[in-house]
């Protein structure tokens, strides 16, 4: 009992920093594959997609996918879903607490905490390859893919943000490589101010960048989608 209090109370304390404690663990029994509705305390809370060649016996990457603005978990997973049997690639995809991600709307917390946990009961059910983890969005859920991966660059080895506008980390840890793409006519988070800002910044940080800018407005091309994954998964 005291056990379990001391380990919400450092859940709690880590949540606030921005900071996720769960950790790919080793995995002997195969589970469900598909797309499966993810539950905490019996709550729907978001999605994961299993593809169809996954087996304990073989860990496989896995992409957290973060939505935008006003967007819901499936939002999240569709920019990738299309190659993720291809790639044998896990998605995971939350919902925010509220219209958008904490630490935009405020500070770290509750999503934290909701990420943290969901992370948790996907790494004690599935065999996840510790060298291959990603966080990723679009617009809002790149920003924070971005924040969160450079605070949790000792979870995340990559981090792919399509249309980002910003970065909030917290204090940084590790070094994960990062691809962000952004369309050249975008009118929500003009490239200008954003990504052409961000990238520099990051390079001067050290990370390892693939950058690809489209023709296009606030969305992601398929061929984009796909550059992603290719570049994660190889």
């Amino acid at each position: 009992m005291i056990e379990a209090a001391k380990r919400i109370l450092t859940k709690r304390a880590a949540a606030a920093t921005g900071r996720l404690l769960a950790r790919p663990t080793e995995v002997t029994t195969d589970a469900p594959k598909g797309l499966q509705q993810l539950k905490l305390d019996e709550a729907d809370v978001g999605l994961i997609y299993v593809p169809a060649g996954y087996s304990a016996a073989r860990p496989a990457p896995l992409a957290l996918m973060l939505h935008g603005a006003g967007g819901i978990a499936r939002h999240g997973i569709s920019w990738l879903q299309p190659f993720a049997d291809e790639a044998g690639l896990i998605l995971l995809a939350t919902d925010s607490r509220h219209s958008t991600w904490d630490v935009i709307v405020k500070d770290y917390g509750p999503d934290i905490a909701s990420i943290d946990s969901v992370l948790e009961q996907t790494f004690e059910r599935y065999a996840v390859e510790p060298s291959r983890v990603a966080v990723g969005g679009f617009s809002d859920g790149a920003s924070y893919a971005l924040s969160l991966g450079l605070t949790n660059g000792d979870l995340f080895t990559h981090v792919i943000a399509f249309s980002p506008g910003f970065i909030a980390s917290a204090e940084r840890r590790g070094r994960p490589r990062l691809f962000i793409s952004h369309g050249e006519l975008d009118q929500v988070l003009p490239i200008n101010m954003c990504s052409r800002r961000i990238v520099p910044q990051v390079e001067r940080m050290g990370h390892d960048v693939r950058y690809r800018e489209f023709d296009g407005p606030h969305t992601v091309p398929a061929e984009v989608a796909r550059e992603a994954v290719d570049w994660f998964v190889k």
